[in-house]
């Protein structure tokens, strides 16, 4: 996540696999000869490393700088880590659901679906109970 004194162009450029391969830099043939990928985005010889960074990322649409931040190994882990304390999350929640609905055996294995169902079924017995 960019804090409110950084941009995206301050954000190192990353590389995706294609590039990574395909990337012929300073070798017969990379990007700066006829007939080069064109994929290099590392700076040319003379150029100081922060400012060609910040060229790289100018001309690049804000779809793509942001696909390059999210390819970054840092981008991935911190999203891989919220997803699963998120997914824990969830199953507790239904897991506490369960515990609150009652069936034969108590300890029987429901799936998601199935408790969402049960606990419909579950609450509009309840109300039920109360109208009458």
């Amino acid at each position: 996540m960019l804090n409110s004194d950084q941009t995206e162009l301050d954000l190192p450029p990353t590389h995706s696999e294609a590039e990574s391969v395909f990337g012929d830099c300073g070798r017969p043939g990379g990007p700066e000869e006829p007939g080069g990928l064109g994929l290099c985005p590392q700076p040319r010889v003379g150029e100081a490393g922060g400012e060609a960074v910040k060229k790289e990322l100018q001309h690049l649409s804000r779809e793509e700088r942001r696909r390059r931040r999210r390819a970054t190994a840092k981008y991935r882990t911190a999203h891989a880590t919220r997803e699963r304390i998120r997914v824990e999350a969830f199953n507790m929640a239904f897991a506490e659901l369960r515990k609150l609905l009652p069936t034969l055996p108590p300890d029987k294995k429901l799936s998601k679906i199935e408790i969402l169902r049960l606990a419909i079924c579950y609450i509009s017995y309840l109300n039920h109970v109360l109208d009458v």
